[in-house]
């Protein structure tokens, strides 16, 4: 496997996946697996953390290699230039946008380019180990893309790696059929939707209450995930904000995960930062509802792990991925705008019966799904009889 960071101490959707997949593959199968990665932690500077060399952890070597470049620290103001610039940029441009974004490592490069590895997994699609490492590895790559529809998908050179793949793995059914639709040359390859697996992790007694203090008795809204505009916080806050105008009570916003730009300050808006797992299924298990308004989620592993805590979910009916998980499971609804919102949260704070049925169904949805032994056995099959050799 091929990842841009690795570790119990990373944060990240497509990560957590990538690791998870890496040790079940392992304790399950007996499998040999390898994770190839930088010694970064933060995906916002990309900075060494970790020690470079190699590493056992649950049974999968992880091998970690020093970064020549990070995150460039005027990335997003240069960002911003080149997407909004008329004209296509050059193909150096287009290559350089990508190393400004980071994580470029040279060393990282050559262990792939000499990995003898039957199988070489790339997760995501969007950074420089796996925009350079594909076509290093022929027909042995794979590549769990995580993608959903965002400026960088559009940019040729990154464009490259889902022409070049041989074989595709999508988190959603939403993630392959945008696939297909981007880049229609991918339908007749080998390719499967496998999904997240998950697991009910174990609630610490009274955590949430430690950390809420004296707003632990009020009932909440849980948004669970990396803060920043871009995962749609600042836009929940704003409506949370308005809500409470028009629906005082002891409804509270809380907002947990670790924190890239606060979201704007409001009395009854909680920000916790980064928790410790244990307290992170008591939050679940304690709120009214988790709240998921990230327009830009290729899976949201979190809205399955809300569902095993037997709570129900809000979901931002713009994201394809979260919004068909919604439907497919009736385990909650979606919102496209303020009066949505405030229907859905009327709702489930209002209507317990109702709050449970979703919930229930969810984690029905959940069992037969998304549990690590039917998704293991899928990933085998596909790996070893459908994914070219």
């Amino acid at each position: 496997m091929v990842v841009p960071r690795y570790g119990t101490d990373v944060i990240g959707g497509a990560e957590t996946g990538a690791r998870d997949l890496a040790e079940h593959l392992v304790s399950m199968l007996g499998w040999e697996v390898e994770v190839l990665t930088t010694t970064a932690l933060e995906a916002t500077t990309w900075d060494d953390y970790f020690d470079a060399g190699a590493e056992e952890h649950q049974g999968v070597t992880v091998h970690r290699f020093p970064i020549d470049s990070g995150r460039h620290p005027d990335f997003a103001r240069r960002s911003n230039d080149y997407f909004s610039s008329p004209g296509t940029p050059s193909h150096e441009a287009q290559l350089r946008w990508v190393a400004e974004q980071g994580p470029v490592s040279g060393a990282l490069l050559d262990a792939v380019a000499s990995t003898d590895a039957d199988r070489v997994v790339f997760y995501p699609y969007l950074y420089d180990p796996t925009v350079r490492g594909v076509p290093l590895v022929g027909n042995r790559a794979v590549l769990h893309a995580a993608a959903h529809d965002e400026p960088p998908i559009h940019i040729p050179a990154v464009a490259d790696v889902f022409r070049q793949v041989p074989s595709l793995v999508h988190h959603s059914d939403a993630e392959q059929r945008l696939v297909a639709r981007l880049f229609p040359e991918t339908i007749a390859r080998p390719q499967i939707v496998l999904g997240l697996g998950v697991e009910r992790g174990v609630a610490t007694p009274g955590a949430a209450r430690d950390l809420l203090g004296p707003a632990a008795d009020d009932p909440f809204l849980l948004c669970l995930g990396r803060v920043d505009p871009v995962k749609g916080v600042d836009g929940l806050v704003g409506y949370f904000g308005e809500y409470k105008r028009r629906r005082p009570g002891p409804l509270r916003l809380i907002v947990t995960g670790p924190v890239g730009t606060a979201p704007p300050s409001h009395p009854e808006v909680i920000v916790t930062g980064a928790v410790p797992e244990g307290t992170k299924w008591d939050l679940l298990e304690s709120a009214a509802a988790l709240v998921s308004p990230s327009a830009h989620e290729s899976f949201s592993l979190v809205l399955l792990e809300s569902w095993l805590a037997d709570t129900p979910v809000l979901a931002n009916a713009r994201c394809e991925p979260t919004r068909d998980h919604c439907l497919a499971s009736r385990g909650g609804v979606t919102f496209a705008d303020f009066a949505d919102f405030t229907a859905a949260v009327d709702t489930i704070v209002g209507r317990a019966d109702v709050a449970q049925a979703m919930a229930a169904a969810g984690a029905r949805y959940v069992q037969d799904r998304y549990t690590w032994p039917a998704l293991v056995h899928r990933y085998e099959r596909f790996l070893t009889e459908v994914a070219p050799t």
